[in-house]
């Protein structure tokens, strides 16, 4: 296991432990991750407890269809937005059983620039029943260290949350 892949995994454990301490479930909604955040949650033995689901909605229409994101919010402020990642985290919390929820929505690259969000853009939101938090970045490297960087600060912005509620 790589020392990025150990971080991972370490801050996945505290996520659960302060998850389980409230008695809370965690869903994410994954773009530019695809999926990597759920596996990252259930490599831990035990995630179960405190894991419900992980949507990857990669295609805007996915996010329509199962996060309830307004296709006119996409249309308005494009799939990489602040806006759509808080209508995402929210749309999570709305379509499952989870009590926290996270989103990961982005340009990885190599192509997708447009102007204004060169690629490496990311945005990100955390939700729960009584905030939305969101943050928009942009990352440097290949589409590989893009979707690394991202998967962690999502789950450094989660543990960030948890402390924070």
């Amino acid at each position: 296991m790589s020392h990025s892949e150990q971080a991972l995994h370490a801050l996945a454990e505290q996520i659960g432990t302060a998850l389980k301490q409230r008695h809370w479930l965690l869903a994410t909604a994954e773009s530019i991750t695809g999926g990597s955040i759920s596996q990252i949650i259930t490599d831990i033995a035990g995630s179960s407890e405190w894991f419900d689901c992980g949507l990857v909605t990669y295609s805007n229409a996915s996010k329509t269809n199962f996060l309830e994101v307004p296709d006119a919010l996409i249309a308005q402020f494009g799939a990489v937005s602040e806006e759509v990642a808080a209508a995402m985290a929210t749309g999570a919390l709305a379509n499952t059983d989870a009590d926290v929820a996270l989103s990961t929505t982005g340009i990885a690259g190599p192509t997708g620039a447009v102007p204004g969000k060169p690629v490496g853009t990311v945005c990100f939101g955390w939700a729960t029943g009584k905030s939305v938090l969101t943050e928009r970045l942009v990352f440097q490297g290949d589409r590989h260290a893009v979707r690394m960087q991202t998967t962690l600060h999502a789950l450094q912005g989660l543990m960030r949350m948890l402390q924070s509620a």
